[in-house]
C-alpha cells in the first residue's frame, strides 16, 4: 500500500508512541517517563506515516528557543521522536517525513533553524543537518586527582535540598546561564521536569536523585544534581558519584560544588553526564589524564532560512563575505548570500556578487554555533575558498569564545 502522512490525533498517542518505542528496541518506559513525553508532545506538529491501518513511521517537532553566539535566543524547531518500523525501511518513509517537516517549518515562517540529536550520525547529513556541538563525558579518579579551587570558594555555603523542592531555584540559575553559551535551550513549560526524571528501573544500582544548592551572598548561585552508586571490594569502598547536571553563576560557586562531589564519603570516582567540551573543571584538576575524558557528537543544526538564521546571531569579528550555498533538499536556500556583521548585529541578503566561499547546507549548520571551525571543514574539502583570505576571515567571525553545548537530549 502507499504510505500516507497524517497529523497525529491526540486520541491515538499511545499507539503512535508505542510504535516509536518498538522501533528503538521495544523496551517499555517507566509510566512517569511516558506520561511526561505525552504532555510535552505537540500533537499538531507531530506526524505518523500510515500503511493502511498501521503506523509505520513517527516524527515530531517541538517549539524550542535556542541560544546562539552573541546571546540571542532564536526560535528553533526541535526534531524528535523520529522512527521507521523495520518492515518499512528503505522505502522513502524517513525522507517523506523530513520533507514534510522542513516544508511545514518554512511555511510557518517562525523558526529559521531546525535542530536534532541523532541516534545514528550517518542518517541526517543528507537532509542538511550538520553536527554543530560536541559533549564531553569523564570518569574522574578522585583517589588520585586533586582539586585546586579559586579564592572565595570557602565563602560559598552548600545546602542539600530535595530535587523537587529545588526546581524553582535551579531553573532560575539555569535561565541565567542560557544566553552565555550557544546551544542551550530555554526551558519552556514542562521541560523543567525532564532533569528530574529518575525511574528506579534506570538507576543501575544508584541512589535516588539528590540535589545540593550553592549559596553566595544570601542567594542561590549554583546547583548540582547527582546520585551515588555504592560499591565495595576487599580493599574497601569504591562507590561512584553519578553527576547528572551542574550549573553555577560564578567560579567560586562552581568550584564549591565540584569540591563537594570530590569529597563525598565512600566514593572513588565521578562519572559525569554530558558536559561542555570547555568545562572549567578540567582546569581545576591536578591530572587530566586520570579523568578519562571522551567526546561525542551532540546537537545537529539545520538552517531552514539561511538569511534569517545568519542574521539572528552576532559575530565576534567583523565579517563581510559572499557565501555560495548549495542545498538540494531545501532549494529555496540555494544561491549567493552576502553576510555582513560584527558583535553588534548582522544582515544576510541575497546577492549576485562573486562568491568568497562555497559550502553546503550541512557545513553551514555545523559551523553555525561557532564550535566547528570553517577552516577544519575546508581542510576536509567540504568548504571551498574562492577569494584568498576569505576563509580565515569567515572562520574567525563564525567562532564562539564559549564552546556550544546542548545540556540534555530531547
Amino acid at each position: 500500500m502507499r504510505t500516507e502522512l497524517r497529523v497525529l490525533d491526540p486520541s491515538i498517542w499511545d499507539d503512535w508512541y508505542g510504535k516509536l518505542t518498538l522501533a528503538f528496541g521495544g523496551v517499555p518506559e517507566a509510566p512517569e517517563e511516558s506520561a511526561l513525553w505525552r504532555e510535552l508532545t505537540e500533537c499538531e506538529r507531530s506526524i505518523g506515516a500510515w500503511d493502511g491501518s498501521d503506523i509505520v513511521g513517527t516524527a515530531s517537532l517541538i517549539s524550542f528557543r535556542l541560544s546562539v553566539p552573541g546571546g540571542a535566543i532564536v526560535p528553533a524547531a526541535g526534531v524528535t521522536m523520529v522512527s521507521v518500523q523495520a518492515t518499512h525501511r528503505r522505502r522513502g518513509v524517513l525522507r517523506a517525513m523530513m520533507r514534510r517537516q522542513l516544508d511545514d517549518i518554512r511555511a510557518a515562517g517562525d523558526e529559521p533553524l531546525a535542530v536534532l540529536t541523532a541516534s545514528e550520525p550517518d542518517i541526517y547529513g543528507r537532509f542538511g543537518y550538520g553536527a554543530a556541538t560536541q559533549t564531553a563525558y569523564a570518569e574522574i579518579d578522585t583517589t588520585q586527582v586533586r582539586l585546586s579551587v579559586p579564592e572565595g570558594t570557602d565563602d560559598v555555603t552548600l545546602r542539600a535540598v530535595a530535587p523537587e523542592a529545588a526546581v524553582e531555584a535551579c531553573e532560575a540559575v539555569y535561565a541565567r546561564r542560557v544566553p552565555a553559551r550557544p546551544g542551550m535551550l530555554e526551558r519552556l513549560r514542562g521541560w523543567e521536569r525532564v532533569p528530574l526524571l529518575d525511574p528506579p528501573g534506570e538507576r543501575a544500582g544508584a541512589s535516588p536523585l539528590r540535589c545540593v544548592l550553592a549559596e553566595s551572598g544570601g542567594e542561590v548561585s549554583g546547583y548540582v544534581r547527582f546520585a551515588v552508586k555504592p560499591d565495595w571490594d576487599l580493599a574497601g569502598p569504591k562507590g561512584a558519584v553519578v553527576l547528572r547536571d551542574l550549573e553555577a553563576l560564578d567560579p567560586a560557586s562552581y568550584a564549591a560544588l565540584w569540591r563537594f562531589l570530590f569529597d563525598l564519603d565512600l566514593t572513588s570516582v565521578i562519572r559525569t553526564g554530558p558536559r561542555p567540551v570547555d568545562d572549567p573543571w578540567q582546569h581545576l584538576v591536578s591530572d587530566i589524564r586520570r579523568c578519562a575524558v571522551r567526546l561525542r557528537d551532540s546537537l545537529y543544526v539545520r538552517l531552514v532560512d539561511v538569511g534569517a538564521a545568519l542574521a539572528a546571531r552576532t559575530y565576534p569579528a567583523p565579517v563581510d563575505a559572499v557565501l555560495e550555498v548549495t542545498d538540494p533538499f531545501c532549494p529555496w536556500n540555494e544561491g549567493r548570500w552576502r553576510l555582513s556583521g560584527d558583535a553588534k548585529g548582522a544582515s544576510c541578503e541575497r546577492t549576485t556578487d562573486a562568491p568568497d566561499l562555497r559550502l553546503g547546507a550541512r557545513e553551514l549548520g555545523a559551523a553555525y554555533l561557532g564550535g566547528v571551525p570553517l577552516t577544519a571543514l575546508a581542510g576536509a574539502g567540504r568548504v571551498q575558498e574562492v577569494r584568498q583570505g576569505a576563509l580565515t576571515e569567515a572562520a574567525t567571525a563564525f567562532a564562539s569564545p564559549v564552546a556550544p553545548w546542548l545540556p540534555h537530549n530531547f
